[in-house]
């Protein structure tokens, strides 16, 4: 049984993880233009020197809020995907950091950063 990846689907995965980054690094590129730099009047669609109701404003503040969040969780998962990144250099991607077999392909095709197998991670979801 191996406990390690070969080079060449290291060098697979490598890809799937940039694409992969790269497509979320688009996402929140796209979240920031459409929510940061419109002011919040054009962003409600009112272009006009009147005030608006309070609840329009709530709803444009949640909005962009909700917005925000959605950019966060993208950054966390950019710092997910750096990190498998770096353990491919090392050489240490795909192999499960509690019982050190291997994590299946399948699963990391679906999951890249993954850093445990499906037992692992189900025993981890438990407690």
């Amino acid at each position: 049984m191996k406990n390690k990846l070969s080079k060449k689907e290291l060098g697979e995965f490598k890809k799937l993880v940039l694409k992969r980054k790269e497509e979320i690094l688009d996402d929140i590129k796209h979240i920031s233009d459409d929510t940061l730099k419109k002011s919040q009047k054009e962003a409600s669609g009112d272009i006009s020197g009147y005030t608006y109701h309070m609840a329009d404003v709530a709803t444009d503040s949640y909005d962009r809020e909700f917005s925000l969040g959605l950019a966060s969780n993208e950054r966390k998962f950019i710092y997910e995907l750096d990190d498998a990144l770096k353990r491919i250099e090392e050489g240490t991607f795909g192999v499960c950091e509690d019982c050190k077999a291997l994590i299946a392909k399948n699963r990391l095709k679906a999951v890249p950063h993954a850093r445990l197998c499906v037992k692992c991670q189900e025993k981890k979801e438990k407690k």
